[in-house]
């Protein structure tokens, strides 16, 4: 880090009163992550286990002809060749909104890349050997691999019917087709999703208006580059289905595969090791339906692992163009807002029409916008599968709405941080009618951000300073549960199917249960991802574990309390309200106490018994208004700019994390870097480059991801914790805000420095010098 001038500090000092709570503690997986000893999902060799290699398309959108599997068959240690025609009696596709995605492509490909051909081996040396021998043929078809191609008139369609829907409540309003539909709909155009917002009368508004400032920005096609690539293990036994997975959402997996093989939910175990990154990009259904048709056919255990083509291949970020116009008073007051964002989202669904709502959701900014008529569109493409992606829709929507009201600040004369003050919502206030209203103070901390910003600010010319700031409607569905054990000895289980991804949680939780029960951290276990073996947890993902894992943690320490209150009173002979409440243990009349252990062994008789509390938490009381809570995003960088080549140096970095109440100081701040780091990943390096039919650079050299070198001179990042969330002690989430509105402030930056406005990411050398100059993009020329 250059020059060492790395600042963290909160708003407050940390929360006092507490023990565990609100303190930087280690976080429980250090020792076994950095010694090696963790266990990730590719160290999971069952007895017997066989290894799968997926023998992929060469085409972009094609019929399959015929598959020719002899000289596979022939190859020494091969076990099985399997195609889409083998999985006959099983529901042959998968996704959690639409169940779209074929586990091996069925009658057609849709994109380079498409799993075709399973083959099972021994060992990873024959199947590999038996991959390259299977021979196919196919019928080449006309591909559409942009936008732009997508929608014409007579495109090409990537899928001929459209899909009902998978019938979850809060997916079902997604799908094209209706979840009872019995016999598919044909497909008319390559839509896969549209999203509509609207309110007030934005024509009427327009007219109104002093100034127009209209934007068109470009998004980039992304990875997540988690640094373990995805893989799965899968076997059946007596019980059913067992899968361990490098998955986000285990219990949303569960379902997938329950209804690929038409199994009760009990008879589908899915456990998670430690996840080596996630990024979103390992939400919902990935390679364990692959791995699960090779335990089904061959009756042993089969093990995938793909390569980062591979995991490339298997999904990556949606790519959006989006077109912004605004409205505005004189004086810099918003009137109206229009927006259409347009998503390239690949072959498949997957989650893509999540993420294009979010965006549509997220593009007008945490402000008082009285006119909105937003629009969007997910759309089918001939290239690799789009899915979530950190941040959620808000990169991609936020991008367009900030740096139209830079542009506007330019046009109006005003200065960039009064023109966002002048519409910023206040605490309290709706930014989506009757939703949750904003839960933050987003003028303290614009206050925070400039104030940082200036003080080290540069007058030399080619430098230039941007901020960002952006509000998700974050937390998911709020669908949470979660069971401590206290045993004979004080001591205490917490059981919760959240994921724990390098972000913390397994900490977070320890952390909880020690502040809510009174006792050591060293005697809190964690038992977390496991359907067969945990309580149940929707997703990890939405920033939401700490705010909603962990209100359900809370109270499930909290009906234990009352259950060994209960137990205390009939210990001393006495009622449950002369019991109180002490560290690890109650106090009752007359002086009498005791520890939690010494009432669990007196009521049971024996050494023996435990205590089990039970949390949960739905859309009622204080997670009935949705969203739960709302991530802000407010970040600022100052730029230096080369005149000769256009490369981009970040001088200043500098991030507020408005999250309520800080678990553990240091994981927030962590988080916080890591997504604004990730930020300017997308701003200034990243992009997924397409070359006719197949990615060009779909590896670890040619993909740029940000380095140590990278990072800015000056990194300051900020917590402000004023209790405000709906989580314990006030916490909401944190590891996405950072991220969000980076792509707008990094590009108003360069714009400052420059004197251009650009239209896309990311803003690498050559196209900071193209911009410069007055020159076309390269894709364009010729």
């Amino acid at each position: 880090m250059t020059d060492s001038k790395m600042k963290a500090h909160p708003v407050f000092p940390e929360h006092s009163g507490k023990s565990f709570a609100g303190k930087a503690v280690l976080r429980r997986d250090l020792k076994e992550k950095v010694t090696g000893a963790a266990v990730y999902t590719v160290d999971v060799v069952p007895p017997g286990c066989l290894h799968a290699v997926v023998v992929r398309s060469d085409r972009a959108h094609a019929r399959i002809i015929d598959v020719d599997r002899s000289e596979a068959l022939a190859v020494p240690g091969v076990v099985a060749v399997i195609t889409s025609d083998d999985l006959t009696g099983l529901f042959p596709r998968f996704g959690h909104i639409v169940p779209d995605h074929c586990i091996l492509a069925i009658d057609k490909v849709r994109y380079y890349g498409e799993p075709v051909v399973l083959v099972i081996g021994d060992d990873l040396y024959s199947a590999s050997d038996g991959a390259d021998l299977v021979r196919i043929e196919y019928d080449e078809l006309p591909a559409v691999m942009t936008i732009d191609e997508a929608l014409a008139p007579d495109a090409t369609l990537v899928h001929e019917e459209q899909y009902a829907s998978t019938g979850d409540e809060s997916f079902s309003a997604m799908a094209a087709a209706p979840d009872d539909s019995d016999t598919a709909l044909p497909a008319t155009d390559n839509i896969t999703h549209s999203h509509e917002l609207a309110w007030g009368d934005v024509q009427a508004a327009f007219a109104a208006s002093d100034v127009i400032v209209e934007t068109l920005i470009h998004f980039p096609m992304l990875y997540g580059y988690a640094m373990e690539p995805y893989n799965s293990v899968a076997h059946f036994t007596d019980d059913g289905l067992h899968v361990t997975s490098s998955a986000q959402h285990p219990y949303m997996v569960r379902t997938d595969l329950a209804r690929v093989f038409d199994l009760p939910l009990a008879k589908v175990r899915v456990d998670v090791p430690y996840l080596g990154g996630g990024y979103g990009t390992k939400s919902y259904t990935k390679l364990e339906p692959l791995a699960a048709i090779g335990a089904w056919i061959t009756k042993r255990p089969v093990k995938l692992v793909v390569d980062v083509e591979g995991a490339i291949y298997t999904t990556r970020a949606d790519a959006a163009q989006t077109r912004m116009r605004t409205g505005f008073t004189s004086d810099g007051v918003i009137l109206a807002r229009e927006y259409e964002v347009i998503l390239e989202s690949g072959a498949y669904a997957d989650n893509s029409p999540l993420v294009l709502a979010k965006a549509v959701n997220r593009a007008f900014g945490p402000y008082r916008v009285p006119n909105i008529a937003g629009r969007g569109k997910s759309v089918y493409t001939n290239t690799a599968p789009a899915s979530s992606y950190r941040g959620f829709g808000a990169p991609q929507g936020a991008l367009a709405g900030e740096l139209n009201l830079d542009q506007a600040a330019e046009q109006l004369g005003l200065d960039p941080y009064e023109l966002r003050r002048r519409n910023l919502v206040h605490p309290g206030e709706e930014i989506l009618p009757g939703k949750r209203g904003i839960d933050a103070d987003l003028h303290a901390d614009l206050g925070m951000l400039e104030e940082s910003l200036k003080r080290d600010a540069s007058d030399q010319p080619m430098h230039g300073i941007g901020v960002g700031l952006a509000a998700s409607d974050a937390g998911a569905f709020p669908v949470s549960t979660a069971i401590v054990r206290i045993q004979t000895d004080g001591s205490a289980v917490v059981m919760s199917g959240a994921t724990e991804m390098g972000q913390g949680s397994k900490s977070v939780l320890v952390q909880l249960v020690a502040e809510e029960l009174g006792i050591p951290m060293e005697v809190v276990q964690v038992v977390q991802s496991d359907t067969g073996a945990g309580s149940y947890e929707r997703t990890t993902g939405a920033s939401r574990t700490t705010t909603l894992v962990g209100l359900a943690v809370q109270r499930a320490c909290g009906d234990a309390r009352r259950k060994i209150a209960e137990m205390a009173s009939e210990i001393f002979e006495c009622t449950p309200d002369l019991i109180d409440h002490l560290p690890g243990g109650i106090s009752g009349p007359d002086g009498l106490s005791a520890t939690f252990g010494e009432v669990i062994q007196r009521w049971f008789g024996a050494e023996a018994g435990e205590v089990t509390g039970v949390g949960t938490v739905r859309r009622e009381g204080v997670t009935q208004k949705m969203p739960p809570f709302w991530e802000v995003g407010v970040v600022g960088v100052e730029v230096a700019v080369d005149p000769e080549t256009g490369f981009v140096t970040v001088e200043q970095l500098v991030t507020v994390a408005d999250v309520g109440f800080a678990m553990n100081p240091k994981a927030v701040e962590g988080q916080d870097l890591g997504a604004a780091t990730q930020g300017l990943g997308y701003s200034l390096y990243e992009e997924l480059v397409y070359d006719g039919p197949q990615i060009v650079n779909p590896n670890v050299v040619e993909y740029r991801v940000p380095r140590m070198g990278d990072l800015p001179k000056k990194i300051d990042t900020m917590i402000a914790q004023r209790g405000d969330g709906v989580g314990p002690y006030g916490a909401k989430g944190a590891g996405e805000g950072a991220l969000n509105p980076m792509g707008p402030a990094v590009a108003s930056a360069i714009a400052r420095a420059t004197g251009k406005w650009p239209d896309r990411l990311p803003l690498t050398p050559e196209r900071v010098w193209r911009l410069m100059n007055g020159l076309p993009e390269a894709d364009d020329l010729g």
